[in-house]
C-alpha cells in the first residue's frame, strides 16, 4: 500500500495480451505511468517467449531501457541464446516475480503475446511432470524417424494437441506425446475452455482490422532490417544463435542466418519473414480470443490522439478496478472506446 492512499490496495494484476505489432508495450507502460500519478506504483513482466532472450532485441521489438519511463520491467534477457525457453520454468519465475510485486504493495503488469506463456502465469494452469525414461525414447525416435511419423502417432491419440504443435516442430511433438503417455489424457497441457485466474486478475486485449495490421506488421519487419537485424544476428552467432533450440527458430532470425549464408537473398528473408508473422499474429488473436472476460480495446494508430490513448487507459483502469482492485479515483469513469 502506497502512503497517502488509505485503502488502495493492488489486489489484481493486470494481463495486456492480443496480437504482435498492436501497441502493448505502449499501452502499458500508458497504465503504469497512470497509476503512478494516483500514487500506486506498477511493474512490468514480459510475457514473450523470444524477449526472454539476451542479446534478441531488433527482432523481437524489444522495448530499449531507455524507453521504459523508469518504470521497473521483469523477465526481460534472462536467457542466453543457447538455452531452451521452457514454459514450466518460467512460469515459476515470472510467478514468483508477480508475487513479490504484489508484496510489495505495487501493480504487476504482465505483458506479451506469447499465449501459452501469458496463460502459464495468469491462469490456474499446471504443467504435468517430465520422465526421462520416456522422454529420452521419444527423443531418440525422433532423431532416427523424423517428426512425420511421430506427428502422425500424435494425431491418432489427440487430433486438436496436434493441429496446435504443428507437424514440423518435433521438439514440441515429443513433449506431448510425453504428456500422453505421462497422464494417458489428450490435451492435458491445453488452456482449459473457462480457465480460473491464479490471482485476481484483468485482462486488456488490444485488437486491430486485419488489413491495418498486416500493413503494420509488413512494414515493422522491413524496419527491423533497416534497424540493422542483421547485425545484430552476426553478433549472435558466435555466441551459440544457430546451436539454441528455441531461440534459433525465432520469426526474422532463422530468416536473416539463411540470408547471411547465402541461402536466401535480402527480399525473400524479408518475404519469408512477413508471411510468417502474419500467420503468427493470426494464431495470437485465436489463442487469445479464447480468454474469458476480457476487455477488448482498440489498437492504436497513427491517426490516434492523446484523447484516445487516454480513453484505452480509463478502460484498462475500470477492468482493474473491477476485478477486484480499490478505485484508483473515483471521479474519473472509463469512456466508451
Amino acid at each position: 500500500m502506497r502512503p497517502g492512499r488509505p485503502g488502495a490496495d493492488p489486489a489484481a494484476l493486470i494481463a495486456v495480451v492480443g496480437a504482435t505489432g498492436t501497441g502493448k508495450s505502449a499501452l502499458s507502460l500508458d497504465i503504469a505511468e497512470r497509476l503512478a500519478a494516483d500514487g500506486i506504483a506498477a511493474e512490468i513482466v514480459n510475457a514473450d517467449a523470444m524477449q526472454l532472450y539476451r542479446g534478441m532485441d531488433i527482432g523481437t521489438a524489444k522495448l530499449p531501457p531507455a524507453e521504459r519511463r523508469g518504470i521497473p520491467h521483469h523477465m526481460f534477457d534472462v536467457l542466453g541464446v543457447r538455452d531452451e525457453a521452457a514454459v514450466a520454468g518460467y512460469q515459476e519465475q515470472a510467478r514468483a516475480v508477480v508475487d513479490d510485486i504484489r508484496a510489495r504493495g505495487a501493480v504487476p503488469i504482465v505483458v506479451g503475446g506469447s499465449g501459452l506463456y501469458v496463460s502459464a502465469v495468469v491462469y490456474d494452469f499446471r504443467f504435468p511432470g517430465t520422465d526421462p525414461v520416456i522422454r529420452a525414447a521419444l527423443e531418440a525416435e525422433l532423431v532416427e524417424l523424423g517428426p512425420g511419423l511421430l506427428y502422425r502417432r500424435l494425431a491418432a491419440f489427440d487430433q486438436a494437441t496436434a493441429l496446435r504443435v504443428g507437424s514440423t516442430n518435433g521438439r514440441r511433438i515429443v513433449r506431448a506425446l510425453e504428456v500422453i503417455a505421462i497422464t494417458g489424457e489428450p490435451n492435458a497441457a491445453a488452456l482449459p475452455d473457462e480457465p480460473e485466474p491464479w490471482r485476481p486478475l484483468a485482462v486488456i486485449g488490444l485488437a486491430a482490422e486485419r488489413e491495418q495490421l498486416t500493413a503494420r506488421l509488413d512494414r515493422r519487419v522491413e524496419q527491423m532490417w533497416a534497424d540493422g537485424l542483421l547485425d545484430e544476428v552476426r553478433a549472435l552467432l558466435p555466441l551459440g544463435l544457430e546451436e539454441g533450440v528455441t531461440a534459433s527458430r525465432a520469426i526474422g532470425y532463422t530468416q536473416a542466418i539463411d540470408e547471411i549464408h547465402g541461402r536466401s537473398t535480402r527480399a525473400e528473408a524479408i518475404e519469408a519473414t512477413q508471411q510468417l508473422t502474419r500467420r503468427y499474429a493470426r494464431r495470437q488473436v485465436s489463442w487469445f480470443k479464447r480468454y474469458p472476460h476480457a476487455h477488448w480495446l482498440p489498437a492504436a494508430t497513427e491517426q490516434d490522439g492523446s484523447d484516445a490513448g487516454a480513453a484505452r487507459v480509463d478502460a484498462a483502469l475500470s477492468a482493474w478496478r473491477a476485478a477486484g482492485a480499490a478505485p484508483v479515483d473515483a471521479g474519473r469513469s472509463a469512456p466508451a472506446v
